[in-house]
């Protein structure tokens, strides 16, 4: 059996690559990951990059198998399937691959291992592929944001991670306008198995993509920056609807919440099948800066576990402001030993504490490791168009647990603030 290595290929791979893409290529190299994920705009060649590293390994590897899907099959020949094609020609390797169309199949002669083609519309394909030698060392979502959902990928993957050694799982996709979509909040999320990557075409050589090419980039750019943000620069800009433009995700440091000073703590039930949520933050008055550094948030807790969990959280025994609408449940808390305040809220209080939220607080950081959901949960809001695309008047229920838990936390910060307002009314003051 012979093996072929990057640098024995016809073509050099830097050739063939962008410079954003060096790193990476290392990376996989060094198999430092599991999880590639790539998300990015047009003409970024996040595409090109992954059909070259997928022939490169499994020319190394005769036990290395592929399988490349699209969410509907049917558009699987015109995209990865000659993406893949173009890559082992771009190699200089075309000599040592079988081409098959019916059904769809690239076959390294060598050693005899394959790259097949499946399609997520028919589950049932994907669950009964067999392969006669190795396992699916590589694995390609083509258009990730086609697919239905990380469900849909765990349970793609649990079919196809069996028998090997070692995994590579590409993700490929153009993000979606809206930061609610499932495929922009899961890049929020941290595992150590996992990298993400992000793209443009700003870096891919000028003679790549062609002066048209070019030409339309720099013409949206100036007629329209936000379409040219979303499509070229592979942006999640938003539908417009968002409610929280002033969440900064960062990891905040034990330094800086050694001086926090003005500690607030709140807490919503969860109900059925909503989760419980519990969320510890500091409010620097004076910047105007909300810090989010603590969290629990569980469906289906029972009362003795929330109240051990939040103790964790605070040891002093601080008051913690909860949802008024359960007094049974705050009662069960307040008999564990927790200190536990209904909040007042009242007419009109959910649309002033979003508004405090979303146009008071300069600034809402929030720690992405110490609290993922509400990272999910504050990018991730946006208002609920009609069925004509216009924004509806009403902040919509659901996937609202730590916002709600926030407002009630700084439901007297609100409510003092309500007070100046009116006190320089009362004056003539605006």
């Amino acid at each position: 059996m012979s093996m072929i290595s990057p640098d024995q290929t016809q073509v050099k791979l830097s050739n063939l690559i962008a410079l954003s893409f060096y790193d990476l290529h290392w990376d996989i190299v060094d198999h430092r990951h599991t999880h590639y994920k790539l998300a990015g705009g047009r003409g970024s060649t996040k595409s090109s990059f992954i059909s070259l590293e997928i022939p490169l390994g499994m020319m190394q590897d005769p036990q290395a198998n592929a399988i490349a899907m699209r969410k509907v099959g049917r558009f699987l020949e015109e995209s990865v399937f000659q993406q893949l094609i173009w890559a082992i020609n771009a190699l200089g390797v075309a000599d040592k691959w079988k081409i098959r169309y019916s059904p769809l199949s690239l076959t390294y002669t060598p050693f005899g291992n394959k790259i097949i083609f499946r399609g997520a519309d028919d589950p049932q394909k994907i669950k009964s592929v067999k392969l006669a030698n190795g396992y699916f060392k590589y694995i390609w979502f083509e258009e990730r944001a086609e697919f239905d959902g990380e469900e849909e990928e765990r349970t793609i993957l649990q079919s196809l991670m069996r028998g090997g050694s070692e995994y590579f799982v590409f993700y490929s996709w153009n993000p979606p306008k809206s930061l609610n979509n499932w495929v922009n909040q899961d890049i929020l999320q941290s595992r150590g198995d996992t990298i993400v990557h992000h793209s443009d075409y700003r870096t891919v050589p000028r003679e790549w993509l062609g002066e048209q090419f070019l030409i339309e980039a720099e013409s949206l750019r100036e007629m329209k920056p936000k379409a040219y943000d979303h499509e070229y620069l592979g942006i999640a800009t938003g539908t417009g609807g968002q409610v929280f433009e002033n969440v900064i995700v960062r990891p905040i440091i034990e330094e800086e919440m050694a001086r926090f000073d003005r500690i607030y703590q709140g807490l919503d039930f969860g109900f059925g099948a909503d989760p419980a949520a519990y969320i510890k933050m500091h409010y620097d008055r004076t910047r105007k800066r909300l810090f989010l550094f603590g969290e629990v948030y569980a469906p289906r807790m029972g009362n003795t576990k929330l109240a051990a969990k939040i103790r964790v959280f605070n040891p002093l025994n601080r008051v913690v402001i909860a949802d008024s609408e359960d007094p049974r449940a705050i009662d069960a808390l307040n008999e564990l030993g927790l200190r536990i305040v209904g909040a007042k809220k009242g007419p009109g209080s959910v649309d002033f504490g979003m508004e405090f939220l979303a146009d008071e607080v300069n600034e809402i950081i929030i720690d992405q490791q110490r609290c993922p959901n509400a990272v999910r949960e504050f990018t991730g809001y946006e208002l609920d168009q009609d069925k004509n695309g216009n924004f509806k008047g009403s902040y919509p229920d659901r996937d609202n647990h730590t916002i709600d838990a926030v407002r009630y936390a700084l439901e007297n910060v609100m409510t003092s603030r309500k007070a100046k307002v009116r006190k320089k009314s009362d004056y003539g003051l605006h």
